[in-house]
């Protein structure tokens, strides 16, 4: 029985990620779950239309929206789970929740983006989806234009 922290950014994905083999998704020998929250970034000019509370108010709805979605799923076999909004960088959330809860396992279950480097949530932890590369939006843009000419000049 060991404790898991789960780093979530899109509930739905989070399904597909833990209805996988026990392996990758935490497997069935969990005592308790941590799950940890990553509402998705808002741009840095979205603060000439929203107030400060406007934005955390969304993030709390967000929230409450993910464990509605996931609880049910966590909390199967009666498993304990203590949700973590997660705010600042995530190896330092990584590092503050290991302290708190002791030995814990980290598992990261956000949504790989195409072209995006997530954030580490630890060192020794990559990415989910990590693939070591990444394409450019030029080049998968380049690579549909081409396609696209192909089929047209058939």
């Amino acid at each position: 029985m060991e404790k898991v922290i789960l780093y979530v950014d899109d509930a739905a994905y989070a399904r597909e990620f833990l209805a996988r083999p026990p392996a990758a998704a935490g497997g069935a020998d969990v005592s308790e779950w941590v799950l940890v929250a990553c509402a998705p970034r808002m741009t840095h000019r979205i603060s000439k239309w929203v107030s400060h509370s406007a934005r955390e108010n969304w993030r709390a709805k967000w929230f409450a929206k993910v464990q509605e979605q996931l609880l049910p799923v966590l909390t199967h076999g009666g498993t304990p789970v203590m949700p973590v909004l997660a705010k600042g960088p995530l190896a330092d959330l990584t590092q503050r929740l290991k302290l708190e809860h002791g030995a814990a396992r980290v598992v990261d279950a956000r949504r790989p983006k195409l072209g995006v480097d997530l954030e580490p949530v630890a060192p020794d932890v990559p990415p989910a989806g990590h693939s070591g590369w990444a394409l450019p939006g030029a080049m998968v843009g380049m690579g549909a234009l081409l396609v696209l000419a192909n089929e047209l000049s058939e």
